[in-house]
This record gives C-alpha cells, sequence and structure tokens, in this order.
C-alpha cells in the first residue's frame, strides 16, 4: 500500500484571508493526502520548521497580500538550508504572470491562480510527489 502523501498548507506574511487555504486543505484531504493547516500569520521560519517537523513532502503556499516575492524565497532558501529542498512547494494565489515565471526560476515546482480547479492541484501534487 502506498503512503499518504503529506502537505503543509501555510498562510505567510499578514494576509488574513484564508477561505481559499482551507477548501484546497480540504480537496486535499479528501484526495487521500494527510494535511497540515499551520493557520494564519506564519513567518516564512515557522513554515520551514513545520516542513520539516512534519516531514512534509509538499508546502502549499497561499498569498494573497502580494509579499509572494518577498516571502516564497525565503521559505524555498530555509528549505534549502535546512536540508529540505526535496519538499515541493507549490504556490496559490493571486500572482501576475513575470513573477510566477521567476518564482518558478528560484524553485516553485506549480503555482495556481484564483479559479484554478482543486482538482488540478490534487492531480499535480499526485504527479509530483513519488510515493511507494
Amino acid at each position: 500500500m502506498a503512503r499518504k502523501i503529506r502537505v503543509v498548507i501555510a498562510k505567510p506574511g499578514l494576509d488574513g484571508h484564508d477561505r481559499g487555504a482551507k477548501i484546497i486543505a480540504r480537496a486535499l484531504r479528501d484526495a487521500g493526502m494527510e494535511v497540515i493547516y499551520t493557520g494564519l500569520h506564519q513567518t516564512p521560519e515557522q513554515i520551514v520548521e513545520t516542513a520539516i517537523q512534519e516531514d512534509a513532502d509538499a508546502v502549499g503556499i497561499s498569498i494573497l497580500s502580494g509579499a509572494h516575492m518577498t516571502l516564497v524565497p525565503r521559505i524555498l532558501d530555509g528549505l534549502r538550508e535546512n536540508g529540505a529542498d526535496d519538499v515541493i512547494v507549490v504556490v496559490g494565489g493571486t500572482i501576475p504572470a513575470d513573477d510566477a515565471d521567476e518564482l518558478r526560476k528560484r524553485g516553485v515546482a506549480g503555482i495556481f491562480t484564483p479559479g484554478a480547479p482543486t482538482s488540478e492541484i490534487v492531480d499535480f501534487l499526485k504527479g509530483a510527489v513519488p510515493v511507494a
């Protein structure tokens, strides 16, 4: 039997809108994944620590505040610095195309903008995370 994919869903910074993150967390759970939701107002360091402590396969960052070019690279760097560069990072939220390209260059595996079907996110993670 294959093990469950473990995903940390996080809301970094001052963004106080978490409806989308909770919808994604529920969809991933319903698809058979283990989901750890960090809650609002997490620092990049807290998100990295949670991902490591929870032995996460992936981290889903939900961000609508416009601070994605500051906060997401700090999360990516923190994962690398802690030997967790195998953790897949996906970002959801209001991300302009130019910023999305730059985030992908820095190591973000997938970017999902508002209105992306939850099934697309589920399928992406199932395809990106190797489970045995």
